[in-house]
């Protein structure tokens, strides 16, 4: 049968691949993902295909199976990053290591021949363009020409108008690309589409899978509280009704200050009453005791869930036979935990831990919100008439604050010769002054997560530092835009560390060092107490809804083991594939330091200043 038409959007394993397909809709140009693999019928109603960025090399051995008859499809054709590499090799250009690699902000200039190229029509030049890559096409094919460059990319922009293919380095995909919406739009009208998608569509679709999936059984849903799982707990009441539909929150000890109590009370004055709240806070802590494997704790926290879970099943006398388990989940938690054919993990979420998993291939789960991105899912809730407090909250992923706090065995030892190499590459940068302030570049001895090029890094961070006061305070650096191109510049220029901090306040006197810590209940309460100050300053001061999500990180990087260094990490985002750090007021920002570093337990305080990539939004 003949597909509706639509762009196909081939997936290499991108973490931005999904985000394709979304960008086409929300201009109301109909998408659909497509394995790269896929035989040609699979192409029936396609107008036009984009291939995907990716994780892999075109030169590696092992690279995703790709179907070369689809270049031959008389349809145009647009790759991005690594489908823009494999495109040029696939007509013969070359493709090898970049001399530099880009990752974050670059100027997009149009070259002579870039008049002539049909997706930069009613686009301004020089265009901010997003980079993560480290691989370059070096050699165009024959009848390619190049239509735009950047300072270290000579062919960012490709195109051969009479085969009708074009290709992109960087990611026109995601919002850091501000001119992405038009040359996508421009694509889908250079493959003749017409506009034949909205909202209310998506929300009839989703509607109708529900009842679909769900079948005549009923549903328990894990209600976290958070945007997610709320404008899930919506949708399935709206298509099943209140009798077949039971929301679970449950207090896994991981909440932040006060945060149980406050979910109920909203829900209640939302007017939900169908679900009910569990106390699971002393076993949870028991899951994770001495962890201190960021992927092993978030696996414990993700599978203690279902262990809960069946507890309260049990002890509801609820006939398994007769019900399904909902969660929230939204596209960026499957992708990050490598849940598509060709994608890295970057990170296991919880909602996609081996019990999970094992449910999901029985037919047992039900995830409204699976192909959605948050500012989709926030659209939603408005369209379903939720209050904006509950759907513009900040995302609070389902392990909480125990992703928050890192952890560090006695066993443990740093890996020094890593170390001392990552601190060689920082100094050869010669980074000694910034806008004329005295500058220093450092290591921060406890490693995070990134990603880069679509691959999870796990690296030490840089740390950079001004002068302090006698108090210990930092509260004099250059301007935002200076230490967001200084970071990007570090992390470009040293593939050993994938984020940079700032130095906002050391406790004079203290000699800090890694110390054995593990999460539990005095480092949460810890992490509760700082991260309440910070939420509470962005709540009075109009800035909370001017960032997308805040996050307190406690390090077991202190004077001892009691004590501890606190990292803030605000930033702003729409849909989490990318983020820039928030350039938060100075005075607030200094305001909030003094604070937290009147705790007692507090020897140091920080701020992320890394954008994503090539850092994740946590460090865990």
């Amino acid at each position: 049968m003949m597909k509706r038409k639509r762009i196909a959007v081939l997936d290499f394993g991108s973490q931005y691949a999904h985000l394709i397909a979304k960008r086409l809709r929300l201009q109301g140009f109909y998408a659909e993902i497509e394995r790269p693999s896929a035989p040609l019928d699979a192409f029936d109603g396609a107008a036009g295909i984009i291939m995907s960025g990716g994780p892999s090399s075109v030169y590696d051995e092992h690279v995703p199976q790709f179907n070369r008859d689809i270049l031959s499809l008389d349809v145009p054709v647009l790759g991005l990053c690594y489908g823009h590499q494999l495109m040029a090799s696939c007509y013969g250009g070359a493709v090898e290591q970049a001399a530099v690699g880009e990752f974050g902000f670059a100027q997009l200039e149009k070259t002579a021949a870039g008049d002539s190229c049909p997706l930069f029509d009613g686009v301004p030049f020089p265009a901010q363009v997003w980079m993560s890559h480290q691989d370059a096409v070096t050699k165009l094919p024959e009848g390619f020409e190049a239509v735009a460059a950047t300072r270290d990319c000579a062919y960012a922009a490709v195109q051969d108008l009479r085969r009708r293919r074009f290709g992109f380095q960087f990611h026109a995909e995601v919002k850091d690309t501000p001119c992405g919406a038009a040359l996508f739009a421009n694509f889908a009208r250079f493959c003749g589409m017409e506009q034949n998608w909205d909202q209310d569509t998506v929300l009839s679709v989703i509607l109708e899978n529900i009842r679909r999936d769900a079948g005549d059984k009923k549903v328990l849903l894990f209600l976290s509280g958070g945007v997610d799982s709320t404008v899930a707990f919506a949708l399935l009441t709206r298509a099943l009704g209140e009798e077949r539909v039971l929301g679970l929150h449950i207090d896994n000890g991981f909440m932040r200050k006060n945060e149980s109590a406050k979910i109920e009370e909203r829900y209640r004055a939302a007017g939900f009453s169908h679900f009910i709240v569990e106390d699971a806070s002393e076993s949870f802590l028991r899951a994770i005791d001495h962890l201190t494997d960021p992927q092993k704790k978030r696996m414990a926290v993700g599978e203690h869930f279902i262990t809960v879970r069946d507890e309260v099943v049990s002890r509801l006398h609820l006939d398994e036979n007769e019900w399904l388990l909902a969660q929230g989940t939204l596209y960026p938690d499957i992708i990050e935990s490598g849940g598509t054919e060709n994608a890295h993990t970057i990170k296991t979420h919880h909602n996609r831990v081996a019990g999970i998993q094992s449910l999901i291939e029985k037919g047992l789960i039900i995830e409204p919100l699976k192909d959605l991105y948050k500012d989709e899912v926030r659209v939603i809730g408005t369209k379903l008439g939720l209050d904006r407090d509950l759907i513009m909250r900040h995302p609070f992923p389902g392990p909480g604050l125990s992703i928050n706090v890192l952890c560090r065995s006695a066993e443990e030892k740093t890996d020094e010769s890593e170390l001392q190499s990552a601190r060689a590459v920082l100094d050869g940068l010669g980074l000694r002054e910034i806008d004329g302030y005295s500058a220093a570049l450092g290591v921060l001895p406890v490693k995070s997560v990134g990603v880069q090029g679509d691959f999870r890094t796990y690296r030490f961070p840089a740390v950079l530092s001004f002068a302090a006061d006698t108090d210990g305070f930092s509260c004099a650096f250059p301007g935002w835009d200076a230490l967001e191109k200084t970071s990007s510049h570090i992390t470009n220029a040293a593939a050993a560390v994938n984020r940079t901090v700032l130095t906002l306040y050391v406790r004079p006197g203290v000699s800090l060092a890694v110390q054995e810590g593990y999460c539990d209940k005095r480092r949460l309460d810890q992490t509760r107490e700082a991260d309440a100050i910070m939420l509470d300053a962005l709540h009075a001061s109009g800035w909370y809804d001017r960032i997308f999500q805040h996050l307190t990180i406690n390090l077991p990087f202190a004077s001892s083991a009691d004590h501890c260094s606190i990292v803030l990490r605000p930033v702003v985002s729409e849909d989490v594939m990318t983020a820039r750090f928030a350039h938060l007021d100075r005075t607030l920002l200094c305001t909030v330091v003094r604070a937290i570093a009147a705790l007692p337990y507090v020897d140091a305080v920080y701020y992320d200043i890394t954008n994503k990539p090539p850092a994740t939004f946590g460090w865990e």
